[in-house]
């Protein structure tokens, strides 16, 4: 009788498609395991829509493959007339502040910051 039983279970066994006996669980126990960064990809798989400023002030709306708000094209210095382009240098590159003369403890009463010196 107990070799018919056993018989009879390999037969079933083996007539019935097993499930896998590992598995696969996932490495990530919870939410707080994971973190976002930066995407490190050069080409963004979308496009998104940009404002594109002409030199002349005219504006186009586009689509660009990266994300921005406006896109200025650049402006040719040699066009411009000469009183605004050294106003644009100037806006672009201005002078340095000049220093201004040194202050000394030459004319200060010490008398009257007395009472903030610890003794």
């Amino acid at each position: 009788m107990a070799a018919a039983s056993r018989a009879l279970s390999t037969l079933r066994l083996r007539t019935i498609p097993r499930l896998p006996s590992v598995i696969a669980l996932s490495s990530r126990s919870n939410s707080n395991r994971t973190s976002v960064s930066h995407l490190h990809r050069q080409f963004y798989g979308r496009l998104y829509p940009v404002l594109l400023v002409k030199t002349d002030g005219s504006t186009i709306r586009l689509r660009y493959k990266e994300p921005k708000r406006i896109l200025m094209l650049p402006l040719d210095s040699n066009t411009l007339p000469e009183a605004e382009r050294k106003a644009r240098l100037r806006r672009q590159f201005p002078s340095k502040p000049k220093a201004g003369p040194e202050d000394t403890f030459e004319g200060i009463d010490l008398g009257t910051y007395e009472r903030f010196w610890k003794k």
